[in-house]
């Protein structure tokens, strides 16, 4: 069955039936029958169109000048009209040469007829979308202050039916002036795309987390609060009645030899991913049409780690030294972090205003904060995207294992506890799942929106691995029995997770790289006019984020394995069901700035947004 080119709500060009003329029409639906498009005119009129009678808006080039002539060959006020005569017979006044004539062919050929519609009823059409990758849009809304004023179209078609409506066989003009137009037609199409595309800074009140007051406060927040919370978990009674714990002193954190090692994992994981292994991929496209190339070798690069780990323990290198400055690892990642989003930051005073993100304000407090450039480069290497799996992600196993290693030695041990066991798996699971399915990660909003700065920065090299790896930490100075009946539930409890969080993301992958899969032809999608579908079924017709129900199911089997005597191992899952909610609320109003009436119709169809039968 072949697939419908128009979107119900959209707003396109629509032929009158009998003449040549296009007038702007409103797609109200679309009979997969018969392939007729239903429309409704300014004037209120409804009617069945075929695709062939309907043309994009983009296909019309805009007039520049404010003639009012209803014909090519005919202008109101003018003092004189010439006489009706045969396309090959030269006027008598004068005589002209062959290139002459040719090109005023083609002026003729080219003006634009300009149609008079006086709209009967007044209802503006608001569903013509314009920006790319899934994020904020333009909608673009036909308002009419005055019930007597014209609407003026202009109609590029109507030149080349002029041209020919009295000749059978096009003359070599006519030939030449239809690849003229072709020309021209493809080189408008790509002017609009980058104008569709084009970068410019979001509004005040459109700004996210706080504007810029509530990132101030995130910037200077989030590390205080990360070490407040390490240093609970370290105390033998981490109750709120001892809150807040013993502050060290600053020069107790800081330990230049910890952040030279720091620095060195960072550089092997620089060296791992520069290694000319796995393949080469394009991400989504940029605004000026191109798309940058990855390399996939995350997995490869967390196999080489394990390589290196292993060595080194076979080796007799002490990971305990890891544990023993925790804090100081954490504020070494932390300078990194500050020190890398002010280069980010200064780099992008530089950068071209097309590699600007689509959410960078002007701002530079929060332009410091969510990112001024989109990819930032040096050469090849792509610091976002390299950011995104490697130092944090694959630190937060190391330091699992560091845990590990630590709780077998503070509590004499000769194997670890089976709550350790637990969160060890489960968490490697999910690291060797995201890196083995890397790719997914370019069609995500970290990558095609937000630009690369503190926000990010933080989020991936200090925040995943000593946040995300809490539960471990916390079981070293707090262990907890967990009997087998109880690890089996919360194995079937992270199963389940698993199960939806990799079915809904493999689905979703599939469906975006080939629509047209017969192994997904099963599934049920509502149409935008962006050209994409929405799924509607599925995983994806069970509630709009079923990825984001698995991932929180995931995170609290995590934390059920370190028992119940305090709240600090559920922190993660409270942070991360509040963060997931957060970044829903985003996607909601992206969707539904790019999809306009299509969004509508699927949240219909899909009313629940993360939780089933919870709204």
């Amino acid at each position: 069955m072949p697939s419908r080119k128009f979107a119900d709500g959209e707003v396109v060009r629509g032929r009158w039936p009998g003449s040549s003329l296009y007038y702007e029409v409103e797609i109200l639906s679309h009979d997969s029958t018969s392939q007729l498009y239903t429309v409704k005119y300014k004037d209120g009129t409804e009617l069945e169109l075929k695709e062939n009678d309907i043309k994009p808006l983009t296909s019309f080039r805009q007039r520049k000048g404010g003639s009012t002539s209803s014909s090519p060959s005919r202008r109101r006020g003018s003092r004189s009209r010439s006489r009706s005569r045969s396309p090959g017979r030269p006027p008598k006044s004068a005589r002209r040469s062959a290139s002459a004539s040719h090109q005023a062919n083609i002026k003729e050929a080219r003006r634009e007829v300009e149609v008079k519609l006086t709209p009967l009823i007044l209802k503006p059409f608001g569903n013509s979308i314009s920006r790319y990758n899934g994020e904020p849009e333009h909608t673009e809304r036909n308002d009419i202050p005055h019930k007597n004023t014209q609407e003026k179209f202009n109609l590029s078609q109507e030149s080349s039916y002029i041209s020919t409506q009295y000749s059978l066989h096009p003359r070599r003009e006519e030939v030449k002036l239809k690849e003229i137009d072709s020309k021209e037609e493809k080189f408008i199409a790509k002017e609009l795309a980058v104008r569709t595309f084009e970068v410019t800074p979001i509004r005040a009140k459109d700004l996210e987390f706080g504007g810029v007051p509530g990132v101030f406060l995130i910037m200077f927040g989030l590390p205080v609060f990360l070490f407040l919370l390490l240093l609970m978990c370290k105390q033998k009674d981490p109750s709120l009645l001892n809150f807040p714990p013993p502050l060290p002193a600053l020069y107790e954190l800081w330990e230049t030899r910890v952040f030279g090692v720091y620095l060195l994992w960072f550089l092997i994981q620089v060296l791992f991913y520069l290694l000319p292994i796995g393949k080469v991929v394009e991400g989504t496209p940029l605004i000026d049409g191109r798309r940058l190339k990855y390399r996939l070798n995350g997995f490869y690069a967390f196999i080489l780690t394990s390589a290196v780990i292993g060595t080194s323990l076979f080796q007799g290198v002490e990971f305990h030294y890891v544990y023993s400055h925790f804090l100081q690892f954490a504020l070494g990642a932390t300078v990194f972090c500050v020190v890398l989003s002010v280069y980010l930051y200064m780099r992008s005073l530089k950068a071209p205003r097309n590699d600007l993100s689509p959410a960078s304000s002007g701002n530079a407090v929060y332009d410091f904060f969510i990112g001024r450039e989109l990819n930032p480069r040096i050469g090849t290497f792509d610091l976002k995207y390299f950011c995104e799996l490697r130092p944090g992600l694959i630190g937060w196993v190391v330091i699992n294992l560091v845990m590990l290693l630590a709780e077998m030695k503070i509590q004499d041990r000769a194997i670890p506890s089976l709550a350790m066991i637990l969160v060890n798996s489960f968490q490697l699971l999910y690291v060797v799942d995201a890196l083995w399915n890397e790719e997914a990660l370019l069609t995500t909003m970290d990558i095609i929106h937000d630009g690369f700065g503190f926000m990010l920065a933080f989020g991936d090299l200090v925040w995943v691995p000593f946040i995300y790896s809490f539960q471990a930490f916390y079981l070293v100075s707090h262990p907890n029995e967990v009997s087998w009946p109880m690890a089996s539930l919360i194995i079937v409890l992270k199963l389940c997770g698993y199960v939806i969080f990799r079915g809904a993301n493999s689905q979703k992958n599939a469906f975006r790289k080939n629509p047209s899969d017969p192994k997904l032809a099963h599934l049920k999608t509502v149409h935008t006019s962006t050209g994409k579908h929405l799924l509607v079924s599925g995983w994806w017709g069970f509630v709009r984020h079923p990825n984001y129900l698995g991932d929180l199911i995931m995170a609290l089997a995590w934390s059920l394995p370190c028992g119940f005597n305090h709240i600090l191992p559920y922190f993660y899952v409270i942070y991360f069901t509040m963060l997931l909610v957060h970044r829903e609320a985003r996607d909601e109003y992206h969707c539904k700035k790019k999809y306009g009436v299509a969004w509508e119709k699927y949240c219909q169809r899909v009313p629940y947004r993360i939780f089933p039968y919870i709204y």
